[in-house]
């Protein structure tokens, strides 16, 4: 290189370069200590959840009313991905996803949009309508869930000490947020007297005047005086239900007290809609948001010292339990890792000492952990915590960094043998072997660029991978040409015995003669050896897409099970909580639980970073068990689905799962049937179903919003109505009042206002009692119900989903004995007849893993032109030649025969993970290439015949090679048994073996046939 000779200078400026090694090590030691640690890569879930709320509107009225125009508005805003939309009967929720490319810094302000938006939406939807609401915390994931439980002590008074902890974490250092979870809803219930207001004459209007009357704070006036200004204050508070008892209310001539005409009770939302469990006991929960950038052991030793603190402190009787806690997991998850990792150390530094010899071998030695401190100073530098992604990306890298210490130190060794001087052999590595290692060190690094820089969901939940690397393949060529020549210079020791020239170094030893021999029929054959590799590269692509297994990211090792409780639409949360109790029930009876918590009328908290929160639903429920270890979480798991399979639920689809790592997947397995009319949305999707139902490995196929749900309608007479004194509005009022009862207002009780309800004397009827009233028109007539019309049942949608504005209905199901994305290809293939006879306007579209997974790999092909730009730059620089340039980018895909073997062999799938492996599996036999090329071409330059120059090249080049490579496979063994990086390096381990006997051999081949070399 033109470059100033750094080992030389390194050699030269021993006293500088040692004290630049020791404060290497003090620096890396003091970056490992201090880098943060969690579990996985923290991203964000660029999304956001609006909400509307219409009271008595049916989910047809919802849709049309507020779905449509909050969807219109929200489109135009700017790097808008999708929106999904669930309408049930009262409701709407619109999760808006935005593109994953877009930038951190353009959040808030997009956020800002869709609030003004609504904000500016609000006063033109119809009367009623609450809302619309922004939830831009949707995508938080709590680092941590706190349940607070009392048995036997009223709720409000546990709902009063929760508040104080979530003060108290508020304060912890770390944490962004706390909030409360599964509060149940205060609320005053005025249960009237019908018979005493009837004799009374009180009309329910008037309780209710009186109420607002003494409860409403508005300002009494102030007097000015020579002193203070004085202030009137009227005592309108009633919040106490005995001061609401003495509510005076005007009967005539008289006044009667409301406690005299009326039970008042302080209570909460009955039924409520949203409740939670934990081991069986009703609790509440506090969930903790730890900040961005925080160090999850740190924060997390902060809740434990909070915790212990706390739970001395407790009142009597009451509980306090962490039953999610993500620095166990990241404990787990970092331990593992770092053993594996010094495991992997070893083998590579074992490497070096068998094959180098003692000394040459601990050279390798220090210069690994030199490379991994310095790789950890600069990970210090760009805030990249130590996590899943990024620990296996240096177990990635540690076997790769190796390469330019063997390659450096055997240079030397090959010099010191052939009677060159320490310092004239440490200096001529970098003449040699400094331009091909950087190049090939550049071309392996550029082969992650596409994971670095793919702009989706996956892409910044792997893309640190790409800056690891990267670090640690600069750091380990800067290492190689300045600190190993130093250290070669130190330790190793000339040899006593001259053994002559190069050629004689080669041929002096048994087995370089037999592979002189190998290489040169491959170069005299090198037609046959060319069709054979790519004979053999055509059959693994084959293979890799028939055979191998694809999935999309792989099943996580932490120890929840996920249980999903699904009764029929409209399930009223009492039925919904009988199923969940059997199920408590059945889990108290296994052993292996640690805990588990219950959570009725809706999903779970967004714990754990791929669970997105399910909507509100009374027929919903979720069950998170936490299992001893992983073994139990399986043994659960069978057992119930046993129960399951045996009928033990079959008022329910019971289905149970475990976590998936990452981007959230609702079902591995999914079709969206897109259209207009239900009706034959339902058709279609029937069919669709039954194609599911014939595949063997498709578990309980079903249709997302098949079932309609009975409501009771009144009929009424519009003119009848009206000589009977009554109008649709009275009518609806009493009618709540006499059932679930009427908000009239608000008490103040401490921090918190408590609704206050008003209802008629028989609204708490038994189950399943028909509804029998009596109405009141103006002049105060009783008039029955059914005087006013016929109540007839009738059916409506329990839900509406619409995705991008287009009305869908989702055919979805679980998957066994198969990876889902091909069972989905499979299915998509089965399809085909169904999708030739759909009507015009409708149409089926993928959905599940296989919508994720397509989604990640374009965004990784995006990237790709510009990887392959960057690589084909440096081999041209490095090569000099064209005909060269096409030999190295040949060699590429190389990597792919080895890998397939390797899946097949060890029956691993194919995924996301995997991918990465073979897209550095490029990098890394290009590099080989550009070696053995660079060798090549010095060989002619000492005059050689080309020939003789190839076979030479390979001969010579063939110990780093070996070296390096079995090295990196043998650094890759202990990731073999992880759940997540186990399909890569199987990938990698396949590929480098492989790969490299190929390369050894394929490539003499390729460079004759090239540039027509004639054979010896």
């Amino acid at each position: 290189m033109s470059f100033p000779n750094l080992s030389a200078l390194a050699v030269r400026e021993r006293s500088v370069t040692l004290y630049f090694l020791i404060l290497s090590v003090f620096a890396g030691a003091y970056a490992f200590a201090s880098l943060g640690r969690a579990e996985d890569p923290s991203i964000t879930l660029q999304m956001l959840m609006v909400s509307a709320v219409w009271p008595g509107a049916t989910p047809a009225e919802i849709e049309q009313q507020v779905v449509h125009p909050i969807e219109k508005s929200i489109q135009r805003i700017e790097y808008l991905d999708e929106i999904k939309t669930t309408v049930q009967a009262g409701r709407a929720d619109i999760q808006v996803q935005f593109h994953s490319y877009t930038p951190q810094e353009k959040m808030p302000e997009l956020q800002f949009q869709v609030r003004k938006r609504m904000l500016d939406l609000s006063s033109h939807l119809p009367e009623g309508v609450v809302g619309p609401i922004v939830n831009d915390d949707f995508s938080d994931v709590y680092f941590s869930l706190f349940s607070l439980s009392a048995p036997g002590l009223p709720v409000r008074k546990l709902t009063r000490y929760a508040e104080r902890l979530r003060d108290e974490l508020q304060l912890i250092p770390g944490t962004r947020k706390a909030d409360l979870i599964a509060e149940r809803e205060e609320r005053v219930y005025v249960d009237l007297d019908n018979v005493v207001m009837t004799n009374s004459g009180i009309s329910s209007q008037a309780v209710f005047e009186a109420i607002r009357a003494y409860n409403t704070l508005i300002p009494a006036g102030q007097i000015d005086t020579t002193g203070p200004r004085l202030r009137f204050r009227l005592d309108s508070d009633l919040s106490d239900p005995q001061r609401l008892a003495q509510v005076p209310i005007r009967a005539g001539d008289h006044l009667i007290r409301l406690g005299d005409i009326a039970v008042i009770t302080q209570g909460y939302e009955e039924p409520p809609s949203y409740f939670a469990r934990v081991n069986g006991e009703d609790a509440i929960l506090v969930g903790v948001v730890m900040g961005k950038g925080e160090n999850g052991l740190v924060f997390g030793e902060r809740l434990d010292a909070f915790l212990s603190k706390t739970r001395a402190e407790l009142p009597l009787g009451m509980e306090l339990d962490q039953i999610t806690n993500q620095t166990d997991a990241i404990k787990a998850a970092v331990n593992l890792f770092q053993v594996k990792f010094l495991v992997a150390v070893i083998v590579v530094m074992s490497i070096g000492f068998l094959s180098l010899g003692l000394r040459a071998g601990l050279i390798v030695g220090i210069a690994v952990p030199i490379t991994l401190g310095l790789t950890f100073v600069l990970m210090k530098a760009a805030n990249i915590n130590l996590d899943r992604i990024t620990l296996g990306a240096l177990i990635i890298a540690l076997g790769l960094l190796v390469d330019d210490a063997i390659i450096a130190i055997e240079m030397m060794l090959v010099k010191l043998e052939e009677g060159w001087s320490k310092v004239s052999a440490a200096t001529h590595a970098w003449n040699a072997t400094a331009s091909p290692m950087l190049f090939g060190t550049l071309v392996t690094m550029f082969g992650f660029v596409p994971i670095g820089f793919a702009k989706s969901g996956v892409g910044e939940y792997a893309g640190n991978i790409f800056w690891v690397l990267a670090f640690s393949l600069i750091i380990s060529w800067l290492v190689a040409v300045t600190f190993t020549p130093y250290l070669g210079v130190k330790i190793l020791l000339a040899p006593k015995l001259k053994p002559g020239n190069m050629g004689d170094h080669y041929k002096s030893s048994l087995v370089y003669e037999y592979l002189r021999a190998l290489i040169t029929w491959c170069v005299r054959h090198r037609r046959t050896v060319v069709f054979i590799t790519f004979a053999m590269l055509v059959l693994s692509v084959a293979g890799m897409a028939g055979p191998v297994e694809k999935q999309f990211f792989p099943g996580s090792d932490r120890p929840e099970i996920l249980i999903d409780v699904n009764l029929a639409p409209g399930t009223s949360v009492t039925t919904t909580d009988t199923t969940v109790k059997r199920l408590e029930a059945l889990l108290d009876s296994m052993g292996g639980v640690e805990n588990y918590a219950s959570y009725v009328g809706g999903g779970a908290p967004r714990f754990f970073i791929s669970v997105n929160p399910e909507h509100p639903d009374s027929s919903f429920a979720k069950i998170i068990v936490t299992a001893t270890g992983p073994i139990e979480r399986d043994r659960i798991i069978a057992a119930l689905d046993q129960h399951v399979a045996n009928g033990a639920f079959a008022e329910a689809r019971i289905r149970v799962t475990r976590l998936l790592f990452g981007p959230p997947v609702d079902w591995p397995v999914s079709f969206r049937v897109i259209g207009q009319d239900p009706a034959t949305l339902r058709k279609v999707a029937h069919q669709v179903r039954e194609v599911m139902s014939h595949n063997p490995h498709v578990v309980n196929p079903h249709l997302e919003w098949d079932q309609r749900v009975p409501t009771l309608k009144l009929e009424m007479d519009e003119q009848r109505l009206r000589l009977m004194g009554l109008t649709p509005l009275s009518v609806a009022q009493q009618m709540q009042y006499r059932t679930d009862g009427v908000p009239i207002a608000e008490v103040r009780q401490d921090i918190r206002t408590v609704d206050v309800y008003v209802r008629g004397q028989g609204a708490k009827r038994a189950q399943n009692e028909p509804p029998i009233y009596e109405l009141r028109n103006e002049q105060g007539q009783k008039i029955p119900l059914s005087h006013l019309g016929e109540v007839k049942i009738a059916y409506e949608d329990a839900m509406i989903r619409r995705h991008n504005r287009e009305l869908f209905l989702a055919v979805r199901g679980e998957v066994k004995n198969a990876q889902p994305q091909d069972v989905t290809k499979t299915l998509w293939a089965d399809l085909e007849s169904i999708h030739a006879a759909l009507p015009d306007g409708y149409r089926i579209d993928i959905a599940g893993s296989l919508e994720r997974s397509q989604e990640a790999e374009d965004s990784i092909n995006q990237v790709f032109p510009l990887m392959i730009a960057l690589m084909v730059t440096c081999v041209v620089l490095q090569m000099r030649s064209f005909p060269g340039v096409v030999i190295v980018l040949l060699t590429a895909p190389l990597g792919v025969i080895g890998s397939v073997v390797a899946l097949l062999v060890f029956k691993q799938p194919f995924g996301f993970v995997a991918l990465l492996g073979l897209i550095g599996l490029a990098g890394i036999l290009m590099r080989n290439t550009l070696i053995l090329t660079q060798q090549v071409r010095d060989n002619l330059e000492d005059g050689m015949l080309p020939s003789d120059a190839v076979v030479e090249a390979a001969v010579r080049r063939a110990r780093p090679v070996v070296l390096t490579a079995l090295a990196a496979a043998l650094a890759f063994i202990p990731l073999t048994t992880d759940i997540f990086w186990g399909p890569m390096a199987y990938v990698l381990i396949g590929g480098v073996i492989l790969g490299t006997a190929i390369t050894l051999l394929f490539v003499p081949a390729l460079y004759a046939l090239a540039f027509r070399l004639e054979s010896r």
